[in-house]
């Protein structure tokens, strides 16, 4: 079996920050086009989407053949869910919503095979190439990549003891709901949200542990990596796609004299 592509590409990055986006279309066909696009990752979000498993396995299967490599966030810190994810190909996940180090350390445990954690054991799944990938049992522990989202203040506060669990690779913070949960909701650009980002940057740095974060425009993505980021998302599939057709259509209606937003004929 190859190498965990998202560890050689995302978290052991030493040239440059790795740049990915969101996948929440929930579209193979989406996902395909934006592997094409350059990206070194992809999230393929469970949690926000409509994905379930099966179209899970379409998608991963849609960035297989391109350069982006695939992050699953689940939906929760599901021990059945993380196993089916698993033998559905996937190889590194993100888990939502971790506030200590107990849910971290049960999060690695789900993606282990025994002695080291209690994940399920099956012969014949995706994962394995359907039995032909005869190591896989005995190497499958070592290629999983488990990154922990930190959303909180009191996950952030936390950030230490949770990066040093045996097993987490990455951290990443959430800062849509680090903004909520600080009671500025929708407002990312708040001092006060700014601040506990660019704190949990440098405090990651300091225990020696990659940590990425998501931006909703390519600004706010060069803010994140001067905070000391080593990788980020830049905005969705979805919201890219949308935001073109209004400029678009914003540029049509202004040519032909409509009031903005309104269909340029």
């Amino acid at each position: 079996m190859t190498v965990n592509a998202f560890k050689a590409a995302v978290l052991d990055a030493r040239v440059r920050p790795a740049i990915g986006s969101w996948l929440m279309s929930a579209s193979a066909a989406v996902a395909e086009a934006m592997g094409h696009c350059g990206f070194d990752f992809l999230v393929i979000d469970m949690e926000h989407s409509p994905l379930h498993i099966a179209n899970t396995i379409d998608l991963l299967r849609a960035l297989a053949g391109t350069r982006a490599t695939p992050l699953v966030r689940l939906a929760g810190n599901d021990q059945v869910t993380v196993k089916q994810v698993l033998d559905a190909g996937a190889t590194s996940l993100m888990f939502p919503f971790i506030q200590t180090a107990e849910q971290a350390r049960a999060a690695v445990s789900y993606t282990r095979y025994p002695p080291a954690g209690v994940r399920g054991v099956a012969a014949m799944h995706r994962a394995s190439r359907y039995g032909h990938a005869p190591d896989y049992l005995r190497t499958a522990n070592e290629r999983i990549a488990v990154v922990i989202q930190l959303e909180t203040p009191e996950a952030i506060e936390r950030l230490e003891e949770i990066a040093a669990v045996p097993g987490v690779d990455s951290l990443f913070v959430g800062p849509g709901d680090l903004a909520a949960a600080l009671g500025h909701i929708g407002d990312l650009g708040h001092d006060e949200v700014q601040k506990l980002i660019a704190q949990a940057a440098a405090r990651a740095r300091a225990a020696g542990k990659p940590i990425g974060i998501v931006g909703g425009n390519p600004q706010m993505v060069r803010r994140f990596l001067e905070y000391g980021y080593t990788w980020s998302a830049v905005s969705s599939d979805l919201a890219m796609l949308t935001g073109r057709a209004a400029e678009w259509l914003q540029t049509l209606s202004e040519r032909a004299g409509a009031p903005a937003g309104s269909a340029p004929y």
